[in-house]
């Protein structure tokens, strides 16, 4: 599956949306049965963390996000949203308490020289987005993005999530996630368009 950006992301194979919530609710009887959410997207939320915080963290914060939901499983209400959206929505909530470091990675990644890429094409491709590889214009715009901007724009980018996912995770409007995603877009684009404009 393709993002908008072009982004090939081969672990996202799809997965019938009821598929998830009956395995969620069957959890609630046997706990056994939350592996197959965990299996299915435990790489997922891991890869997005990654790429959010870097490799160091997300160990710790996919599977506090898994323990999470497995404690609150019984919370999820299947009529208002998807798990895997509800699954990102827990990994967000707990990445803010890393908001400064990931600005500091995003700052510090503005710095580094252009990395040589290599590995097939997805791989590339994917490296050009992590905080770790991205070009000095664009992790500097996105560490000075508004905070919540830049979760939306990320959610999208790196985790692959639809408008409607992205406003289920995070419990905010469709609306909303197209406005804060075109203003994400714009600042990132100016910035990466006229580097000079926006030097400091």
């Amino acid at each position: 599956m393709t993002s908008e950006a072009g982004v090939a992301f081969p672990w996202r194979v799809p997965v019938p949306v009821g598929d998830d919530a009956r395995a969620l609710e069957a959890s609630l009887r046997e706990p056994e049965r939350f592996s197959e959410i965990f299996d299915r997207y435990f790489p997922q939320v891991h890869g997005y963390v990654a790429r959010r915080l870097g490799t160091d963290v997300a160990d710790d914060l996919a599977a506090e996000t898994f323990l999470i939901a497995f404690r609150q499983r019984d919370r999820f209400d299947r009529r208002s949203g998807v798990v895997r959206a509800w699954l990102y929505g827990i990994a967000t909530n707990l990445i803010r308490r890393h908001r400064r470091d990931e600005v500091r990675a995003w700052r510090a990644a503005a710095k580094l020289p252009e990395p040589v890429p290599t590995g097939s094409h997805d791989d590339r491709v994917a490296a050009q987005v992590t905080a770790q590889s991205a070009s000095g214009e664009l992790a500097k715009a996105l560490a000075k993005l508004n905070a919540k901007d830049r979760e939306v724009l990320l959610l999208v980018a790196l985790g692959q999530l639809t408008y409607d996912e992205v406003a289920a995770a995070l419990g905010i409007a469709y609306g909303t996630v197209c406005s804060r995603l075109s203003r994400a877009r714009r600042a990132v684009r100016a910035a990466v368009t006229n580097p000079s404009e926006d030097a400091s």
